[in-house]
């Protein structure tokens, strides 16, 4: 298997995890239980083959990440691997972070919307999914731990997505503490890190699922600009991130589904958007 995951067919059966693509929707999961639905050195490249496919594939419009069982989403990356873990840090060692994290959508430039949805107990490296998801849907018996430095790593990369999604004292705490600190559920939607907060794993799931429908009837387009609008203005100051979104609000001037939109409306219709392979290939 290839560290890069150029070489892995996402339509065979993967190792602890699940990819399949139905009507538009693609559900990835995480799919360990009995070990936490930890993560392996294995599991990086074949993230990276999904979430390529999942930006390429003109057949998926809407991402929907999860786990199996109701217990654990992710408890981060598996201790049993501690030695495997080592030897695939040495290879990115000399790499900048573009060439060597490619867990989540973002780290693999996804502009199609993509839902997380959090049952049980979310630790460390689990955090990938839930800062970089556009929509975050939790149980109410779910929870979020940070356990780095509690076993000597530095909390660096889902940490700063963290400090986006809470405020600094919250992400610091949850750092800093580690294991000792628990952000439940109900404080996580409170705070603005879960976006919909569901009484039972069962109602997350299906609540994942509606979103996601409704989602499909949008223009693919101008999700995907609208997406790299918002995302964007997180890496500049507040004019050059007006000025990158007046680009891309301009670029969809030119695309069908500019005219679409209206003329559906006008004629009290559902829209024929147009399935543009290129949508999601703005910079």
């Amino acid at each position: 298997m290839t560290t890069d995951g150029t070489n892995i067919d996402v339509t065979q059966p993967l190792e602890g995890m699940r990819y399949t693509i139905d009507d538009g929707i693609a559900r990835i999961t995480i799919d360990r239980p009995e070990r936490g639905n930890a993560l392996t050195p294995a599991m990086q490249p074949q993230f990276r083959a999904v979430w390529s496919d999942v930006r390429d594939n003109p057949a998926v419009r809407v991402a929907i990440i999860g786990a199996v069982g109701e217990r654990h989403f992710c408890t981060g990356f598996d201790v049993g691997e501690a030695d495997s873990d080592a030897a695939a840090e040495n290879v990115f060692v000399d790499k900048p972070l573009s060439q060597s994290v490619f867990w989540s959508p973002y780290q693999n430039g996804v502009w199609k919307p993509v839902i997380c949805v959090v049952n049980g107990t979310c630790v460390g490296g689990g955090h990938h999914f839930v800062v970089d998801a556009d929509i975050v849907v939790a149980s109410r018996n779910a929870k979020f731990i940070d356990s780095h430095v509690n076993v000597g790593m530095v909390g660096a990369i889902e940490n700063i997505g963290l400090a986006r999604r809470l405020p600094l004292g919250t992400a610091l705490r949850m750092t800093l503490q580690g294991s000792s600190y628990r952000l439940p559920a109900e404080r996580a939607h409170a705070l603005g890190m879960v976006d919909e907060l569901a009484d039972s794993p069962g109602e997350a799931r299906q609540s994942a699922e509606d979103i996601a429908l409704q989602l499909l009837k949008n223009s693919p387009q101008a999700m995907a600009l609208s997406k790299q609008a918002i995302w964007g203005a997180l890496e500049h100051g507040y004019t050059p991130a007006l000025e990158q979104g007046w680009a891309l609000l301009k670029s969809h001037w030119t695309h069908p589904d500019f005219e679409e939109g209206p003329r559906a409306f006008a004629e009290k219709r559902e829209p024929r958007w147009n399935p543009d392979p290129d949508a999601t290939s703005q910079a």
